[in-house]
């Protein structure tokens, strides 16, 4: 049962809503005033708050970020008069998920909380799933906190719940295989095995046997038999890596397994059914790959039920600097060196570099510079040596200046840890601008703060 706070200085709209969200199956715990509200906040978890703008000895934006102080995550509902709209709005930009305005529809009020509500299952979800990335992989950063992974990440949790046929999509060392696992370990078939094939590292001639196994005797040189990898993936998931580079002869063979669910093993023999979850990725345009005959069309419609793109590192900046302190951290435990971090020009270089490679080259860049320096910090010349910029070409102004200004946003909000107070006063900024250049990046400040560690 969910549990509402309701605080209003009326006591008749306490009673009235009390009685309304009861009804609905919710419990609901008021509160008259600032302090009481505060106070049953702390007393006990509450899942979501609604609050009155106008409380007659506190402004209900001041008790909303009293309230976001005790839980961050809590999500707050204002009500508002319609002569206060701009309050409620402003209210929002600082943290409220919506506002309805008095005298208001019951209808609407609910639909509202239930929104909210289901908002913050699905953050508790992602949640979830990183924490089962960071326990399992030790690959921490690698979602990252860009709006961009949030995204992506919301959608991996709703696909783990499902038993569906997922394709992943993304350039080289995006991080397509760590993906696939998440799914797989959050999913409801965890607890069986995960088989990663990479299509693109067996040959044509042995494809057939790899994927189905093979009875004695089947060929020359099958001397004994031999289990399929679709037999080892029974009860589990089956993972088909760059399957853009699989010959066209499997692909058939393929579709009757998606299916049917179900194959013969080289060579005769029973056959044979397989309960696996399917996940395929490639980094190739595979509609391209379709309309040039590479790829049939019916396997691509047969894979593609969830697509999962995953953004390149170019696209999601603000977690360069993140995960260079993750690998940095992962390469200094292997060094026996004493090096603080990067110089802020080396920093600078890696957030306007465009990293075709993606993640994986900034992991072997990180690896290198930490190899290679005689220093207590890590320079710009050692960032990408060798690599010539000027292909990249001249930027206009207006991305230059926009780069800037979400590299500095990104590193303020490290170094003040997402406090806007701090930030505002260190960048000299009014708090409302900072707000709206931080929405503007779609940066959440939230998303740098320290999190408490559970036991």
């Amino acid at each position: 049962m969910k549990k509402v706070l309701v605080v209003d200085d009326d006591k008749n709209v306490l009673k009235v809503i009390r009685m309304r969200l009861e009804s609905e199956g919710f419990q609901v715990v008021t509160a008259p005033d600032a302090e009481k509200a505060t106070a049953e906040a702390m007393a006990e978890p509450i899942d979501l708050a609604l609050v009155d703008l106008k409380l007659s000895e506190k402004d209900g934006i001041e008790l909303m970020e009293e309230l976001h102080h005790i839980n961050s995550e809590l999500p707050i509902i204002i009500l508002t008069a319609h002569g206060t709209i701009r309050s409620a709005v402003e209210a929002m930009t600082k943290g409220a998920q919506s506002y309805i305005t008095k005298p208001f529809d019951y209808r609407e009020l609910l639909l509202q909380i239930n929104n909210c509500l289901e908002k913050r299952r699905l953050s508790e979800e992602v949640k979830r799933l990183k924490h089962l990335v960071e326990n399992h992989y030790g690959f921490d950063n690698i979602i990252g906190k860009s709006r961009n992974m949030r995204n992506l990440l919301a959608q991996v949790a709703q696909a783990a719940q499902t038993d569906s046929n997922v394709y992943i999509e993304g350039e080289s060392g995006t991080g397509k295989e760590l993906v696939a696992k998440t799914l797989h370990v959050a999913s409801a078939r965890k607890d069986g095995p995960l088989v990663v094939i990479n299509c693109a590292a067996i040959p044509e001639s042995l494809f057939e046997s790899e994927l189905f196994g093979h009875e004695k005797g089947a060929f020359t040189g099958a001397n004994q038999s031999k289990k399929g990898l679709l037999s080892q993936a029974d009860g589990g998931t089956f993972f088909l890596d760059e399957i853009s580079e699989m010959p066209l002869s499997m692909q058939a063979k393929l579709l009757r397994v998606l299916q049917e669910r179900e194959f013969y093993p080289l060579g005769g023999g029973g056959i044979q059914k397989v309960d696996a979850r399917f996940i395929a990725s490639s980094n190739r345009n595979l509609e391209e790959a379709v309309k040039n005959g590479e790829f049939r069309e019916d396997l691509f419609y047969r894979i593609h039920v969830i697509v999962l793109k995953i953004p390149p590192l170019r696209e999601r900046k603000e977690d360069i600097l993140l995960l260079t302190k993750y690998f940095f951290k992962e390469n200094m435990k292997k060094s026996e060196k004493k090096i603080k971090g990067f110089s802020p020009a080396a920093l600078q270089k890696m957030m306007l570099h465009a990293w075709p490679g993606n993640v994986r080259e900034l992991e072997n860049t990180v690896e290198g510079a930490v190899a290679m320096t005689t220093q207590d910090i890590i320079t710009e010349d050692l960032i990408l040596k060798g690599r010539s910029f000027e292909n990249e070409g001249l930027k206009s102004f207006k991305t230059a200046k926009g780069d800037f200004e979400r590299l500095y946003l990104v590193q303020l909000m490290e170094l003040t840890q997402g406090n806007i107070s701090k930030a505002s006063e260190l960048s000299g900024k009014y708090r409302s601008d900072l707000y709206d250049l931080l929405k503007k990046y779609n940066l959440d400040p939230s998303h740098f703060r320290k999190q408490p560690v559970k036991e």
